[in-house]
């Protein structure tokens, strides 16, 4: 998989890669864009490049195997959900005084790290940063450079302050990449210690276009549709749960028509009873709320005069028969209480009840 294969933002990647012809990549890179804008998938392959045995170029410009050793051992992280639920595993079948002491990480090669922020609180925490510490002054053991990708940009403090330590003294043959959806996020004190490259939305069309390669069972219509969906984020839109969404869409509605409509609320409790405790029941329900948010949303443009910045495009005769009862003060209540159910979630309040309350409380 080629740097060609990294489908838009051509001008960044160009610019990395001139970078690394001349050996003047930063020590410490942030990556920024939305989620699924393909920073991850690049940071992987700027390792590769950075350590393939057999580097090739391509346009003049340093380019990756992608079959020598190193190239596929890394790539085998490529999967970092399957990699981060395998270490989280791993984790709870230690003794209970070993899993307190243990962080997680991801390494499929000895010089590429990777760190995602570690449950529960899902942040970066002081003993992940000082598993960089202790390892990044140690010279390659294979390749030609170490690296660092921290997969989210939520430091607890004391990591924050520990990475900042790192950043001005690192060594000449580490690279450090922090991916973040918000700059902002990072100290003002890490960000002047490193170079931001900012990985832009993809057009619709582009997007569409993409679709037609990864997900030809897919009508134009679907595509569309998921391309709006995905604010223009290639990975997303290559990963979205068409399925999935849809099922929780008719939910949604279901449950925004009952509070509108008021009265008999047999069907809402069908709905509802649904959404049970447990892993499983968790996603179910935090796919709804996201759902929910995105009904709101072109509800919203619908009341504003905007219909052309909806995104559910395939109802958007529904979504403007419900925009007739629903008015920017009722949407404006239903996101406060929809925000009242993500925190309810957090404090594990039953789930099915909290969903009920919801649109009883919306009840016009």
């Amino acid at each position: 998989m080629p740097f060609s294969d990294f489908h838009g933002n051509a001008e960044t990647i160009h610019r990395l890669r001139e970078m690394m012809s001349r050996d003047h990549l930063p020590h410490a890179v942030v990556l920024a864009g939305g989620r699924g804008a393909g920073k991850y998938t690049l940071a992987l392959m700027l390792a590769q490049a950075l350590n393939c045995l057999n580097p090739t170029k391509t346009d003049g410009l340093p380019d990756f195997c992608g079959t020598c050793a190193n190239c596929r051992r890394i790539a085998q992280a490529g999967d970092l959900d399957a990699r981060f639920a395998e270490a989280v595993e791993a984790r709870e079948n230690l003794r209970e005084t070993d899993k307190k002491e243990t962080r997680i990480l991801v390494q499929t090669h000895p010089d590429v790290l990777i760190i995602p922020p570690d449950p529960p609180q899902m942040m970066i925490k002081v003993d992940q940063v000082r598993r960089v510490i202790e390892t990044i002054y140690y010279r390659p053991a294979e390749g030609r450079e170490k690296i660092y990708i921290f997969t989210d940009s939520a430091f607890m403090k004391e990591a924050a302050n520990s990475l900042l330590k790192v950043l001005e003294e690192p060594p000449e043959f580490a690279t450090i990449f922090l991916l973040t959806e918000n700059p902002g996020e990072l100290l003002p004190t890490i960000r002047s210690r490193s170079m931001t490259f900012t990985l832009g939305a993809l057009s619709g069309e582009e997007i569409e276009k993409d679709l037609a390669k990864h997900h030809p069972e897919w009508k134009a219509a679907q595509r569309a549709l998921v391309a709006r969906l995905c604010d223009g984020a290639v990975g997303r839109a290559r990963g979205f749960d068409l399925e999935v969404y849809v099922a929780a869409r008719q939910h949604g509605l279901a449950i925004l028509n009952s509070a509108l409509r008021g009265g008999e609320h047999s069907e809402l409790f069908k709905i509802t009873e649904s959404y049970r405790p447990g892993a499983e029941g968790r996603e179910k329900t935090e796919a709804l709320i996201r759902t929910l948010y995105s009904l709101l949303r072109d509800l919203v443009f619908i009341d504003s005069g905007a219909p052309e910045l909806v995104r559910n495009t395939d109802i958007a005769a529904e979504l403007k028969r419900m925009a007739e009862s629903a008015d920017f003060a009722w949407i404006t209540a239903a996101s406060d209480r929809l925000a009242e159910v993500e925190r309810g979630m957090r404090r594990n309040l039953l789930r099915s009840l909290s969903l009920d309350a919801f649109a009883a409380g919306l009840e016009k």
